[in-house]
């Protein structure tokens, strides 16, 4: 690309940024400023993201391999270190280096220099989860209770009239005092709603067609034998241990290992979707801080929105505007503004938007929704966009003050982790030792939906030899009175230590699918609203 900013535009440029960014606060350092095509960086005038702003939420775009990736890196180890606790999307592995200190090279070194980084390796302290313990990490696991009809309508991709009739399930299920635990509780609920038994229940709360019913179970069906029922069960995660600070006082970051399940990307966008709105549910209302307490990034971002329910996006839309009053950041990742639902993309305050293409009619629309995001500025930014180097990027966020910084070509740092994939062996080694593990590493089945729905159908046989309503579970073993969960026994420990010790109980009490038969009370986005422990 040409240079054709003149001297004068540069200067310009250069003390307009120098003024916008010239905050004392904590800050996350995004680089040096770059005023045109062929300078060199500006290590001087520094771009940065006040700490105390990023409950404002942000934007982290660009094409493939521009730097996205590392972008993110850089952004969670600077998090870390100011005390702020980071949940990462990890999709190929890549963001695991930030448990092993980076390496030396020429072109980092020279890159450090060039920006004026003082760079010098580092490891974080690093917690690694997986969906329903599918790839390596401590699982994490949900009950279909409390990801409720919204977020399973979702992956489900059922239309307006059967997600309503979702709603109508989970309802009946709360009311009714069964909890929906796993996947095989919500198809016997659903099996036992269009019985005969079923249908009287239903009076007073609605209808439900077989012809619906025989829809949402086929989705089922064909969501089970994708491998989804690993994610639904018990233990089920509690989102206060995502928001943790290692002893010397810098934030955990929890990446969350998707190279699994890739190839369920409806599946794990909502699931991550899912994790948020726990977090939102079940933090305080704090309102402005110094630093967030949490911050979230979602890789992929376009998927929450890619064939979305109105409602749906609705409630990500007012999940994303109320949550900074909980002090929790959110960090979209994706390649295009456009991605993003509009209402959503009004929320998010920072933009560090890497390079893009214009390759196609598409790709030059693309490239003019992004300009339109930006504030005016010095530089013709339809050229810089299309010629930004792997690395760079152009910025703008939220002062202090609350308005909006100038927009700024920055050069960004090197992360300080390594940026490759941590290993085998270090993952392994930080997996065994995680905290987490002995609370969430071993499945839990205790009583619920199904096995109630099969005890109503056994009392009322003559001969007891009624099927199961979702025979596709190893039947119950028979208990003694006072047994509590399905676990083995340890010790000489009293019934009442083995139960209130146990992973069930304490996920039990969070559960909001108790036997009381009162209904539950729904979030935003129609999860379970639990107690907090």
């Amino acid at each position: 690309m040409a240079d054709e900013t003149s001297t004068a535009e540069r200067d310009a440029i250069t003390s307009a940024v120098r003024e916008g960014y010239g905050f004392e606060d904590p800050a996350v350092e995004l680089g040096a400023l770059v005023t045109g095509a062929g300078a060199a960086a500006d290590a001087t005038v520094r771009v940065r993201l006040p700490l105390a702003m990023l409950n404002r939420h942000g934007l982290i775009a660009g094409a493939t391999g521009t730097g996205k990736t590392r972008t993110v890196q850089l952004i969670a180890e600077q998090l870390s270190d100011h005390g702020v606790p980071v949940v990462l999307a990890d999709l190929k592995g890549d963001l695991s280096g930030l448990a092993r200190p980076g390496e030396p090279g020429e072109k980092l070194l020279a890159r450090a220099t060039e920006v004026g980084q003082d760079w010098s390796p580092a490891s974080y302290p690093v917690e690694f989860l997986s969906l329903g313990g599918i790839g390596p990490g401590v699982p994490v696991r949900s009950t279909v209770t409390s990801f409720g009809p919204v977020l399973l309508a979702k992956v489900l991709d059922l239309n307006e009239t059967q997600a309503s009739s979702l709603r109508l399930v989970f309802h009946f299920a709360d009311k009714a005092g069964l909890p929906l635990l796993d996947l095989a509780d919500l198809r016997a609920v659903l099996h036992h709603l269009v019985s005969d038994e079923g249908k009287a229940e239903l009076e007073g709360l609605g209808a439900l067609s077989k012809a619906t019913a025989g829809v949402i179970l086929r989705e089922l069906i064909g969501f089970t034998d994708d491998g989804a029922e690993a994610f639904f069960g018990e233990p089920e995660f509690d989102t206060a241990d995502l928001v943790r600070t290692a002893d010397d006082g810098r934030g955990v970051v929890t990446c969350v290992e998707l190279a699994e399940v890739l190839d369920r990307p409806r599946l794990f966008s909502t699931f991550l979707l899912w994790l948020l709105a726990e977090v939102f549910q079940e933090l305080p209302e704090v309102g402005d801080l110094d630093k967030p307490k949490l911050v979230f990034v979602v890789e992929e971002a376009h998927l929450l929105f890619t064939g979305a329910s109105p409602v749906f996006l609705e409630q990500v839309t007012q999940i994303v505007r109320l949550i900074r009053s909980k002090g929790v950041g959110v960090l979209l990742v994706t390649q295009s503004p456009k991605d993003i639902h509009p209402d959503v993309l009004a929320q998010l305050g920072s933009r560090v938007q890497h390079a893009l293409r214009a390759h196609t009619p598409d790709d030059a629309k693309a490239l003019r929704a992004a300009v339109s995001t930006y504030p005016v500025s010095g530089y013709e930014l339809e050229k810089v966009l299309t010629g930004l180097g792997t690395g760079e990027a152009v910025v703008t966020g939220v002062s202090p003050k609350g308005t909006p910084t100038p927009v700024a070509w920055a050069r960004l740092p090197a992360p300080r982790s390594l940026m490759a994939a941590a290993g085998e062996d270090l993952m392994a080694a930080t997996i065994a030792a995680s905290p987490l593990v002995p609370r969430y590493g071993q499945v839990v089945d205790r009583e619920s939906a199904r096995e109630m729905l099969a005890a109503r159908l056994a009392a009322g046989a003559e001969d007891g030899d009624e099927p199961d309503p979702a025979g596709d579970r190893p039947a119950v073993p028979d208990r003694a009175p006072g047994d509590g969960p399905r676990a083995s026994r340890r010790g000489d420990e009293s019934v009442v230590e083995r139960v209130v010790d146990s992973p069930a109980f304490r996920s039990f009490l969070r559960s909001a699918g108790t036997v009381l038969g009162r209904e539950i009370t729904r979030s935003v986005l129609g999860t379970a609203r639990r107690r907090r422990r």
